[in-house]
């Protein structure tokens, strides 16, 4: 039988190893500041560059270092000196104090809910990052230090990187190796909060690595049944906004009377359209743009055609163009070097946050659509009324009947549209000095009287045919290649030109040149050259009898081509994704103390079963983390139906400690059942409610 213990016996728990106390609550601390700062770096696909390092890294470091300080001091302090420090954490931010940052704060989510990734790294954006990261450390940071919680204090981090997922799901790169490295370091902080020696981290650590990598290797390799729910998809687009107080339209006529002031320079591998403004609604008196300008690090959403194309790139540099249009080549895909840049997903259209000045450069990557003729000949309109609409007027009666004469016989829609381009082309004059203006009276004007116009007319009259023809059709402003040397291209005003664009569907938008040249229908640079000589070979596909006409059932998606979404909406989304990570944490905290209690019963070695019983039994008498407690301390603090089986307990394992025989396991089975009964005593003496909370906190 175990001797009578003494009474200075040992501490409840055992001696702590190399490295003391403070080694692991100070590890601990680090490691939920590294675990908050991973799930920052999550927001990487919405913020690419290393400006997310300024926003994550103090957020996710300074609250710790608060916690260590305050550990000892009332709860309240620690938060005061975390909400003033957050604030001092703005200033390298905002480059200063910023007047307007609770407001940014406010409306960032939705301002990056409405920015096309990767989204521009300022400082109105960047706040709900510092501020998540931030609030989710002094979380982490304060349960670790005032709780005896295993990895609750990894929670908050888990949640940060859950919302970075949200916000980043059609970003560019992965979230697998921040997955991985989570995974890491959670399995680092369980080892080290469960108080397990030093040997029990070196070798865990590198078998959850080991995991880790596995599931980034093979995590790519996973088949997905669907696609991730994109909260942009719901999100609340702006509302069109009047870009400059002039249109481009408008500035034709002016440019063309002055024709030799330089606008800008490109430098491409080829000459192509340069496309400075999309214009898709017209009220009877100007033509305007609909666009949904978003903002954008650089990234432009593909069009509807997806098939064979040529990427140019271009490097395009400003000596004089007014207003905040940036000109490219159709359809640019990537942006660079444009501070504030927005874009309209539906056109394409490029534009600045304020007018760029003499010198300005920025490149530009564009995808040139290149149809084959069966594409051409297979193509059907889309169905927008928005596209279709002509203002009420009597003008309408008299585009429609000429549109019906020029195509006439043409029962093929892109066939409809080159007879319409052709109509133009040689029923008209080209003249720079004709009277600007295209409102409805203007263009009756130039088609029944002066038959003379720039391209302002020439343009805006085919779109408006085009559309009492159930053609979907809008006007683009922008420039002819201009005077190439050393593949540079010199462009000035005088090579202002506006065309017109038809929409088919899976094609996507079309130009249409019905602007005669200066001296005659074939007085035209190589682009529209090009286009024409395209249009007038399928006219002879047409004549042979070879068109594919469009079918009766063929419908476009709703909005334009725009995918429905793929998920529930957000209100759903982010509770469902709450209460998953609540159900993961609440079955973790169920299991794992039955796990732990398993464990230490079937040990190998009676020694060791009976200092499982002991550690077992001071766990669930709430004296864990006091460890300078002896044996008879803890035998003494507790009442008669408590110390009635604590007794013999004590001194079964104050036995083990220094005896030098042997232990049988009939003492270690003695110790469980005296274990057991501390349980059930404890049990019977603590309120559901507090068994409850303690399961939850993993005490």
């Amino acid at each position: 039988m175990p001797a009578p213990p003494h009474s200075g016996g040992p501490p409840v728990a055992e001696t702590r190893r190399a490295g003391g106390p403070v080694w692991r609550w100070s590890g601990g601390l680090a490691l939920v500041a590294a675990v908050t700062g991973v799930g920052g770096w999550g927001f990487h696909r919405v913020f690419p560059g290393t400006e997310l390092l300024l926003a994550v890294v103090p957020a996710a470091t300074v609250p710790a270092l608060v916690a260590a300080l305050c550990r000892r001091r009332p709860l309240w302090l620690a938060l005061v000196l975390d909400l003033v420090l957050w604030f001092a954490g703005t200033v390298p931010l905002y480059k200063g104090i910023a007047p307007g940052l609770f407001g940014d704060l406010a409306d960032s989510w939705r301002a990056l809910l409405t920015t096309l990734l990767p989204a521009q790294p300022e400082p109105r954006l960047l706040i709900l990052v510092h501020t998540l990261v931030w609030a989710a450390a002094v979380v982490g940071a304060e349960t670790l230090t005032r709780t005896r919680t295993r990895v609750a204090a990894a929670v908050p981090g888990l949640v940060v990187c859950g919302v970075a997922l949200l916000f980043g799901v059609d970003g560019e790169g992965s979230n697998l190796p921040v997955a991985a490295a989570l995974v890491v370091l959670i399995a680092a902080l369980a080892l080290l909060r469960d108080d397990r020696p030093a040997l029990w981290l070196l070798a865990g650590i590198p078998a959850a690595a080991a995991l880790a990598a596995v599931a980034l290797v093979a995590g790519p390799l996973l088949p997905i049944a669907a696609e991730p729910y994109n909260p942009r998809d719901d999100a609340e687009l702006p509302p069109p906004v009047r870009v400059d107080s002039v249109s481009p339209l408008d500035r034709v006529s002016a440019w063309l009377q002055i024709p030799d002031r330089d606008l800008f320079t490109v430098k491409a591998a080829k000459p192509l359209n340069w496309r400075l403004a999309v214009l898709d609604r017209y009220d009877g008196v100007r033509w305007t743009s609909g666009a949904r300008f978003q903002p954008t690090g650089g990234r432009v959403p593909a069009g509807d055609w997806t098939g064979k194309a040529q990427t140019v790139r271009q490097t395009i540099t400003f000596s004089g163009l007014p207003g905040t249009w940036l000109p490219g080549a159709e359809r640019p895909v990537e942006v660079d070097g444009v501070r504030g840049l927005a874009v309209d997903p539906g056109s394409g259209a490029l534009l600045a946050a304020s007018r760029p000045a003499k010198g300005f450069t920025y490149e530009v990557t564009s995808r040139v659509a290149e149809p084959s003729k069966a594409d051409l000949l297979a193509a059907t309109p889309v169905d927008d009324p928005a596209l279709t609409a002509f203002p009420a007027g009597p003008q309408e009666e008299l585009f429609r009947k000429l549109a019906q004469q020029a195509t006439k016989g043409a029962d093929v829609p892109i066939k409809q549209a080159y007879r319409l381009q052709s109509y133009l082309r040689t029923s008209a004059t080209y003249d720079v000095t004709a009277p600007p203006g295209h409102s409805l009276k203007g263009l009756e004007f130039f088609l029944e009287t002066t038959h003379r116009g720039t391209s302002e007319q020439f343009a805006s009259t085919f779109a408006l045919m085009a559309r009492t023809l159930g053609l979907p059709s809008r006007v683009v402003v922008g420039f002819r290649p201009g005077q190439a040397s050393d593949g540079i291209y010199h462009v000035k005003s005088g090579h202002v030109m506006a065309w017109a664009e038809i929409k088919f569907d899976k094609l996507g938008w079309r130009p249409f040149y019905p602007t005669p040249g200066r001296g005659g229908a074939k007085d035209d640079h190589d682009v529209v050259s090009s286009a024409l000589k395209e249009s007038e070979e399928l006219e002879g596909e047409f004549t042979q009898g070879t068109v594919n006409k469009p079918k009766a059932d063929q419908k476009p998606t709703a909005g334009g081509g725009r995918k429905p979404s793929a998920g529930p909406p957000l209100w759903v989304i982010v509770p469902a994704v709450g209460a998953g990570i609540l159900v993961v944490y609440a079955g973790a905290a169920m299991a794992l103390p039955w796990w732990r209690r398993r464990a230490r019963r079937n040990v190998t070695g009676a020694e060791r079963r009976v200092l499982g019983a002991w550690s077992q039994t001071c766990d669930d008498l709430g004296l864990k983390g006091e460890q300078a407690l002896t044996a008879e301390d803890v035998v003494a603090r507790h009442p008669a139906d408590i110390s009635t089986h604590l007794r013999p307990l004590a001194d079964i394992s104050n036995f083990v400690r220094y005896a030098p025989d042997a232990v049988a396991h009939d003492a270690a089975d003695a110790a469980w059942r005296h274990s057991d009964a501390v349980r059930q005593a404890v049990r019977a003496r603590t309120p559901l409610k507090t068994r409850l909370r303690k399961r939850l906190l993993l005490r």
